[in-house]
């Protein structure tokens, strides 16, 4: 508790140290609007996406002459480079030009409107600025998405396309709806991934081992926090906005993200070593407050349900392309990667709190382990 005390008053001082020296303050997404931010064109590579048969692109008419405009305020805490950040403008596009302009998706990027939780809180508060946000797949646990918990098991996914064929289920939509089911007053509209999630240290990894007694960073995650106790290391709960200057100033030794979004974010300048244990699949979902659902038009709300599927199949094509390329980057930079051709032991080490956090929930983790 005295080391909790002092790492909460250390981080306190150095936080405006974070703003500065971190990706995530915001800045250029802050002066920049959504239209104005361009992306790079994508690369040609071979993926797991493209083994599967090409779904034919279709999409519906509308007459948008006397359709109300609407603008609605999507929050994404990641710069727009990420994979998740062109998954928010993927979307954006799509519904814009399907409603002729009628909907404006206002991405708001960076990190500008909050951390994931200060967000979700605004949009269970009802009346507040944000309609939609993107989050982790499990972030909804306690709101109402009791099952979301099991998408954040370690080692659930073995592959992106055991993921996709997931995302595709009908057991998927089950788990998407179960918020709004619930009375919560948030609906899931669509998945994406922004690929499997890694450790990455200030001290150099070669394996395993090496974690052992390690303070790992974790966003206050039941789950994240079994499994870092489970591979020996200590788990540390700081915000993601403050991440940077823990680093920086040895308050924590190492985090995890995915390959994206550890390189857009500065870590590997501070971190620059990184284990390729791809302990979760980092999953996503695109969620919309009942408040805002409601106010669109029939047609609206058909035009975002179009644009969601657009837009997750444009992730589903690309993120492993983005993934591959910055992980070239990287390497050509100097970072550490160490590959983990073995997870025999990682998944070992992990099976505790697997066991712990799918009581009550045994056929639906079966279900999907299933699907691999």
């Amino acid at each position: 508790m005295k080391r909790r005390n002092i790492i909460t008053s250390f981080l306190a001082v150095v936080a405006a140290v974070s703003l500065t020296g971190c990706g995530l303050s915001g800045e250029n997404s802050a002066t920049m609007t959504t239209s104005e931010m361009k992306t790079e064109p994508r690369e040609e590579m071979t993926t797991e996406a493209e083994t599967e048969p090409e779904e034919e692109e279709t999409f519906g008419t509308y007459d948008t002459t006397d359709m109300p405009k609407v603008t609605l305020v999507y929050a994404e805490l990641n710069p727009i480079d990420t994979i998740v950040g062109q998954l928010a403008m993927d979307f954006k596009t799509k519904a814009e030009e399907l409603s002729d302009g009628k909907i404006t998706i206002d991405v708001e990027a960076g990190g500008v409107l909050g951390s994931e939780n200060d967000v979700l809180d605004q949009m269970f508060d009802h009346g507040g600025t944000i309609d939609m946000c993107r989050i982790s797949a499990f972030a909804l646990t306690s709101h109402g998405g009791q099952k979301s918990k099991i998408l954040s098991l370690p080692y659930l996914f073995t592959s992106r396309k055991h993921f996709w064929k997931f995302a595709k289920s009908d057991l998927a939509q089950e788990i998407l709806s179960e918020p709004q089911k619930n009375g919560f007053g948030v609906r899931g509209l669509f998945y994406g991934e922004e690929g499997f999630r890694h450790f990455f240290t200030t001290k150099k990894v070669s394996g395993i081992e090496d974690l052992k007694g390690m303070r790992i960073r974790i966003s206050n995650d039941k789950v994240m926090n079994g499994l870092i106790e489970g591979l020996g290391a200590e788990p540390i709960a700081i915000s993601f906005g403050e991440l940077y200057s823990a680093l920086q100033f040895e308050v924590v030794d190492g985090a995890e993200q995915p390959i994206a979004n550890y390189k857009s974010n500065g870590f590997s300048e501070i971190a620059p070593n990184l284990i390729l244990d791809g302990h979760t699949l980092g999953a996503v979902q695109v969620v919309i407050t009942d408040e805002a659902w409601n106010r669109l038009t029939e047609d609206q709300q058909a035009i975002i349900m179009e644009a969601g599927a657009y837009a997750s199949r444009q992730n589903r094509r690309n993120s492993e392309v983005q993934e591959n390329k910055v992980l070239e980057e990287l390497k050509a930079e100097g970072v550490n990667v160490v590959e983990v051709e073995d997870k025999t032991p990682w998944q070992e080490a992990t099976r505790a709190v697997i066991e712990e956090n799918i009581k009550g929930y045994e056929d639906l983790y079966q279900k999907i382990m299933a699907m691999q």
